[in-house]
């Protein structure tokens, strides 16, 4: 009768009963349940922000937002915009076999530098785009002194 040896490593096999957990886990958790697809949650709509001479334009992605269901504020130096985004209402919840994007409330809020006036700053939406545009305040100017 020939017998072969083999060492037993028990972290061998620790490491791979870890594997084989992570596997199952990771794939329950990686495909969420419809339910959860299509639950209300917070989002984070995509911003552009660029620099003009004379203003700061934010530039943020709302497709399908009516502009009612918008809202700009600026207290104090932080300008907030917030919104919500709704599902489809041509198709109930059931019918839906794949939800990728994202739906829900939203909000972003900016500091505003110094350099802005908030009381002009202005807003316009169009094909899915709120553009705002942030003047700038004048430069500080120096005064002459007499002698």
């Amino acid at each position: 009768m020939d017998m072969t040896f083999m060492r037993w490593d028990p972290l061998r096999d620790l490491m791979e009963f870890q594997e084989r957990m992570n596997r199952l886990f990771g794939e329950t958790l990686a495909r969420p349940r419809r339910e959860e697809v299509l639950s209300r949650r917070m989002w984070t709509p995509s911003v552009d922000i660029y620099e003009t001479g004379d203003e700061i334009v934010i530039d943020v992605e709302l497709p399908e937002i009516d502009v009612d269901d918008l809202a700009v504020d600026v207290e104090r130096d932080v300008l907030t915009i917030t919104g919500e985004r709704s599902l489809s209402r041509e198709a109930k919840p059931e019918q839906y076999h794949l939800v990728e994007r994202s739906y829900g409330p939203f909000s972003r809020s900016f500091t505003l530098p110094d350099s802005v006036d908030p009381g002009g700053i202005r807003g316009s939406y169009k094909n899915g785009i709120l553009t705002l545009k942030l003047p700038k305040r004048g430069e500080p100017k120096r005064i002459a002194i007499e002698q």
